[in-house]
């Protein structure tokens, strides 16, 4: 069964950056896309970006020009680079993977960001 594990979270200031990395494992074949979603306190999860193994990316309007992700298909690594964060970007970040046989999540990161 595909695992999924995230790190690179932490605390940043308003201005700064921080990069997130996820690493799947297990039985992924075919099309796919990876991606990271985010949850607010008080608020429904919400996909961030989103990446095909064809590298066709989909980017949440409210990170556009912010955020950049990447994979690294040979090793089925994702990344999220984020810049100029600010403190509505506060939340748990999740990385996703769905092929055409389901969907994966891992246990989700915390990203805090101070004024």
């Amino acid at each position: 069964q595909v695992q999924l594990v995230e790190s690179g979270g932490g605390l940043a200031q308003a201005g700064g950056s921080l990069k997130l990395s996820c690493v799947a494992s297990g039985n992924i074949f075919g099309i796919n896309v990876m991606g990271w979603y985010r949850q607010a306190p008080g608020k429904q999860r919400q996909l961030v970006a989103s990446i095909s193994n064809g590298g066709t990316a989909n980017y949440a309007d409210s990170v556009k020009g912010r955020f950049t992700i990447s994979r690294d298909n040979a090793k089925n690594l994702v990344y999220l680079q984020m810049n100029s964060l600010q403190p509505e970007d506060t939340a748990v970040y999740y990385c996703a993977l769905t092929t055409r046989g389901g969907s994966s999540w891992g246990q989700g990161t915390q990203v805090t960001v101070s004024s």
